[in-house]
């Protein structure tokens, strides 16, 4: 292995590692992401605690794809995407602090080649 994909991979695996955990998350126990839910959802006549297992259901997708290297591009665009409404639609605060950081994260993954140990 070239030691200049090591840093490529712990990239891929330490966000992929936080979207499945946020995933799972959401899918155990979408009751207690309610909170995280911005105001202007509840008015669009969805249920709030399906809008929460479907977050969940992408973010495990990333983190699958970021973790396993299927369709990494793709995914990687779809994060920063979410995480982007995530960010406008929060103002500015921790979280978004964070989800900023995510962002610049998954730029560079797309960015970059694939590594060795992608699959497509």
């Amino acid at each position: 292995m070239n030691k200049k994909e090591i840093p490529k991979i712990f990239l891929r695996f330490g966000i992929g590692i936080v979207f499945l955990t946020f995933g799972i998350w959401q899918l155990i126990n979408p009751t207690s992401w309610i909170g995280y839910v911005p105001g202007y959802v509840y008015g669009l006549g969805i249920s709030i605690l399906l809008i929460i297992i479907l977050n969940g259901i992408f973010d495990l997708l990333i983190g699958i794809s970021l973790i396993s290297g299927i369709y990494l591009r793709f995914f990687s665009v779809f994060g920063i995407i979410r995480l982007l409404l995530i960010v406008f639609s929060l103002g500015w605060n921790e979280i978004t602090v964070r989800d900023i950081g995510f962002i610049i994260v998954l730029i560079a993954i797309y960015l970059n080649e694939k590594d060795e140990f992608c699959f497509n």
